[in-house]
């Protein structure tokens, strides 16, 4: 099978701005690479990238995890990214598809006018919280960005917030990995990128960390939001075309 590069190129940015922008690179990969897969697909593999990502996050980022809400967050988010996973065999991916492209739009809507929405740190905010960004994940692709508004509600330190997140994506990838596998998402043929991926993973980590420090996050969060509406519109167009 030939290598596409140009999606390789492509993952290696999302994998960077979603580190930097702080929503996870699934939020711009899953778009990107239904452009070049079927969607069932792009979910196998987003599930193996993140795999390699996360695990590399919480060695660059490793000065702490809040134990507290990898349970309150991260026990919710497994079983229902388990839920997510089953139920996205049960509709069609093109309705999967336009949903997510709805998602993407209000989602960067909602943080580009309600510049400092806060959710109120509570154990019941962080079930909820979790939940959705597990089912997301399962069902979309991509849930990070409502779990990093629900960890924010805590205040945590940058790095401790960042190790944190990934510790509990990591537990979400393992576990719909096993389940997107059981529903024949991840194919023989899809295999041949999982050795760029995972490198990919690690590089676009460490760059992501090495450009923190000179570029404001708030600023690049704002850029990130514009380009997840862009990809939100653009995926939507793509279908209805």
């Amino acid at each position: 099978m030939k290598i596409n590069f140009i999606f390789l190129l492509l993952a290696l940015m999302a994998e960077i701005i979603g580190t930097v922008g702080g929503f996870g690179s699934s939020v711009f990969f899953v778009p990107i690479g239904n452009f070049y897969f079927d969607f069932y697909s792009v979910l196998g593999l987003t599930a193996i990238f993140h795999l390699s990502s996360n695990l590399s996050k919480i060695f660059l980022f490793k000065k702490g995890l809040d134990k507290t809400l990898l349970i309150y967050i991260g026990i919710p988010s497994v079983l229902f990214v388990i839920i997510g996973g089953y139920l996205s065999k049960m509709v069609s991916s093109s309705f999967l598809e336009i949903f997510l492209g709805i998602f993407l739009i209000a989602l960067s809507l909602l943080f580009l006018i309600k510049k400092d929405l806060v959710i109120k740190a509570s154990k019941r905010n962080s079930i909820i919280g979790g939940s959705l960004s597990g089912l997301s994940a399962g069902l979309l692709g991509t849930g990070g960005a409502i779990r990093g508004l629900t960890m924010a509600a805590f205040s945590l330190e940058k790095s401790v917030f960042i190790a944190t997140s990934a510790f509990i994506d990591f537990m979400i990838d393992f576990s719909r990995t096993f389940v997107y596998y059981q529903n024949g998402y991840i194919h023989n043929h899809d295999l041949i990128y999982v050795p760029f991926l995972f490198v990919i993973g690690i590089v676009g980590t460490y760059a992501g960390k090495k450009i923190l420090r000179f570029i404001p996050q708030d600023s690049f969060k704002r850029l990130s939001l514009i380009l997840i509406l862009l990809i939100g519109v653009v995926t939507i167009v793509k279908i209805l075309w």
